[in-house]
């Protein structure tokens, strides 16, 4: 437990550190979100078996690491078709060694782990003085949720939630990690706005109790999905980078989901007024 929150503490520093030093140093968050990208699809070719077939590892690490700086779909686009070229060339060369199934997989969480983060860099483009606020709120969205979830289901915790795909998550820790996801959301709102700001600034309230209600339930979707995935592949944790909580996968896989989810609504119901 005591190492599961000091870990936590690190990960919510380190991102501090980048909304603090976004104005000097705007490509940290690029950098991070790189990193991230890159060591997720590492430990799902390890977790897959595929770690020691360099002909996929290497475009895959190179495609994941190269989206978060992209600046437009074009450059986008242009990445994933040399992707593919690569891919399903290694593919064909070595066919004797690999399979249709195992390239249809890695290249699935390549385009799907790398393009979610990555709205974490468009999220803050939406708002030049705001727009780390909202990358913070998208992060938060997705941690908060399981941290209440986690605490709710180990105090509380009865009625199994999925006992088929995540044995330890609980209905009463659903419930726990609702509430305390949509007051936690709600005060960050409060205290940017009345203490950050000193009430100069508004935030849409409406906007943030979308993000704390529905975030919560697509943060599970990706914690569960990703659970779904360690059963298939018959492992416990994709690594064991942060103590406490297992690999880079096992703390971001509900971050790839509510993030896009975050950047879809605050494009249309901005948070900052």
């Amino acid at each position: 437990m005591k190492q599961r929150i000091l870990s936590g503490a690190v990960l919510v520093a380190f991102f501090a550190a980048i909304i603090v030093f976004n104005q000097s140093f705007p490509l940290a968050l690029n950098i991070a979100v790189a990193l991230i990208s890159a060591a997720s699809i590492f430990e799902l070719t390890k977790a897959l078996g595929l770690a020691r077939k360099w002909f996929l590892v290497v475009p895959s690490l190179a495609a994941a690491a190269a989206v978060p700086f992209c600046g437009g779909n074009e450059m986008q686009f242009l990445v994933y078709c040399l992707y593919s070229l690569m891919l399903f060339t290694a593919m064909i060369l070595y066919h004797h060694e690999t399979s249709f199934k195992e390239v249809a997989v890695l290249y699935s969480m390549v385009v799907l782990i790398p393009c979610a983060l990555q709205t974490l860099v468009t999220l803050r483009s939406l708002s030049v003085h705001h727009g780390m606020f909202y990358v913070l709120i998208a992060v938060l969205a997705a941690w908060v949720a399981d941290v209440g979830a986690f605490f709710a289901g180990t105090f509380f915790g009865k009625h199994k939630l999925c006992p088929e795909i995540s044995p330890k998550k609980t209905v009463e820790g659903a419930i726990g990690g609702l509430v305390v996801n949509v007051a936690f959301v709600m005060l960050c709102g409060l205290f940017f706005s009345q203490v950050f700001y000193g009430g100069e600034k508004q935030v849409n309230y409406l906007s943030l109790f979308l993000i704390g209600f529905f975030g919560t339930f697509v943060s599970m979707l990706g914690d569960l999905s990703f659970s779904l995935i360690k059963r298939s592949c018959h492992i416990k944790d994709f690594g064991q980078v942060i103590p406490g909580h297992g690999g880079i996968l096992d703390r971001f896989d509900s971050v790839i989901f509510t993030a896009p989810f975050v950047y879809l609504l605050v494009e249309y119901l901005p948070i900052v007024m």
